[in-house]
């Protein structure tokens, strides 16, 4: 079976309020760093599959965001080949 890199990303909903976002957004002028209109963070997975095919591999990129790595009242995902 070939192994698949799959990337999962993890983003807050927007209409989720993000401290640690804010709390960088605030902090950039200080450091002489421009100011910003919106600033978020989420999380990056990256996972090496085996599977038979590239739907397959997506297929349990997906299992696993909707399961374990994104909790689906708070926050969205997108999974895509590496």
């Amino acid at each position: 079976m070939p192994a698949y890199s799959v990337v999962v990303d993890v983003m807050l909903k927007p209409e989720i309020l993000d401290p640690a976002g804010q709390a960088v957004a605030n902090a950039l002028p200080a450091l002489g760093l421009g100011p910003t209109s919106s600033l978020r963070i989420g999380k990056h997975v990256e996972i090496s599959l085996e599977a038979d095919d590239e739907a397959g591999a997506l297929a349990m990129a997906t299992s696993m965001a909707q399961v374990l790595l994104a909790n689906p009242v708070i926050e969205d995902f997108s999974v895509r080949l590496a």
